[in-house]
């Protein structure tokens, strides 16, 4: 593989706080080039963001449709390879469709779409066309977090019993005018956002983590949604017990109305031996418990460190590596593994672990549960399916 791998974005115009996140993330490793994109509704806004990323006015659509049907036309040897789609999740299911449906790959936001049916057709669109989808569960990426799913799964703490999940933010804890920050705008509007508000935007955020961690898979829950925030639609606040395969048992909480909290997700994980305890705020820190002898801190760039957590760390110890980073692994990984498809060769574990379409799936089906689960008298209800 002689050349970068080309990506095309969908959304990320002015205003966008994702939209550049994804690029800078995309470019951190010199992997992957952005050769052409529809970045806002507004063509004299995609224009702006494109000619800002030195992109040619040709390579600048004026929608997704037209974007994605006038790159498939273009020689193999300058079409895009893969599409990025970073909108609200209103306008997630039909640029990603209409992508697989053309022969693109796709690295999609989360959550992965506006409904539970949405998320079954794009898993079976992945399926039938065999290529390649990446959600961007950030906080998968980082290396601390790598190293506790390796720890725990090979089986060193024993059984798993107790899993502790939060994320906690501050910043809807206010009415905010959409004109002062479009991020809150549609993140609390039901026709954009869809069921969930808090549970959808971060709460399958500690969903996916505590999942990916563990290896466990949810299989009940109990709920209650919040909405504290006087004329809000939908929930700013939430938590929910958990009942997983095995016979672990857990607790999940987020919320957007933590008054002066920031990004404060963190996850605590209890076994028959020993346990681990992350926190997203001090990333380079994985704690190792154990009940007859000191607990022990491991660090970031530590010679002992698994080849998961190896991998995808970048900088010498002490330097930290943030939420960029975590956020570039999923691109990095995603990109070794389209690199070794072009190339026709096997790609190796590590490049493989990111999250995918089932990923995505989990996670509409855990807001599709919390909702009904806290709407309905009978608590305790089985994960949905379709």
């Amino acid at each position: 593989m002689r050349r970068k791998i080309r990506m095309g974005m969908v959304g990320g115009g002015p205003g966008s706080f994702i939209g550049a996140v994804h690029r800078i993330a995309a470019n951190l490793d010199g992997q992957i080039e952005l050769v052409c994109g529809c970045f806002s509704l507004s063509y004299d806004k995609s224009l702006e963001t494109g000619k800002s990323l030195f992109l040619p006015k040709e390579r600048i659509y004026r929608n997704y449709q037209e974007m994605i049907e006038k790159e498939a036309e273009l020689p193999e040897g300058e079409r895009m390879d893969f599409i990025s789609v970073v909108t609200p999740n209103h306008v997630h299911f039909d640029p990603v469709y209409s992508a697989l449906d053309h022969g693109f790959h796709v690295v999609l936001d989360k959550p992965m779409t506006f409904s539970l049916e949405e998320a079954w057709l794009l898993k079976e669109k992945v399926e039938e066309t065999g290529l390649l989808f990446a959600l961007t569960h950030t906080y998968t990426g980082y290396p601390m977090v790598k190293e506790a799913r390796q720890r725990i799964t090979r089986g060193d703490f024993g059984k798993i019993r107790r899993i502790y999940v939060e994320y906690p933010q501050g910043w809807l804890s206010q009415n905010v005018p959409e004109e002062q920050n479009k991020q809150a705008g549609w993140r609390v509007d039901p026709k954009r956002s869809g069921i969930a508000g808090c549970m959808g935007d971060i709460g399958t955020h500690a969903f996916n983590l505590a999942e990916y961690v563990t290896g466990l898979k949810t299989t009940e829950l109990c709920a209650e949604l919040n909405t504290f925030v006087e004329g809000r639609l939908l929930d700013d606040d939430g938590a929910a017990m958990l009942r997983y395969e095995g016979g672990a048992k857990g607790l999940l909480a987020a919320s957007q109305v933590a008054a002066g909290e920031e990004n404060s997700l963190f996850i605590r994980v209890y076994c028959e031996n020993g346990g681990i305890e992350w926190h997203q705020q001090e990333p380079n820190t994985l704690i190792i418990k154990w009940n007859e002898r000191p607990n022990e801190i491991v660090r970031t760039s530590q010679d002992f460190l698994s080849m998961a957590a190896k991998h995808n760390s970048r900088t010498p110890g002490g330097h930290p590596e943030g939420y960029i980073e975590a956020f570039a692994n999923i691109y990095r990984n995603f990109a070794l593994t389209l690199m070794c498809r072009l190339d026709e060769s096997k790609p190796k574990e590590e490049y493989l672990d990111f999250p995918s379409i089932n990923d995505g799936l989990r996670g509409m089906q855990f807001i599709q549960t919390v909702v009904a689960s806290s709407a309905s008298n009978d608590k305790w209800l089985k994960m949905i399916e379709r």
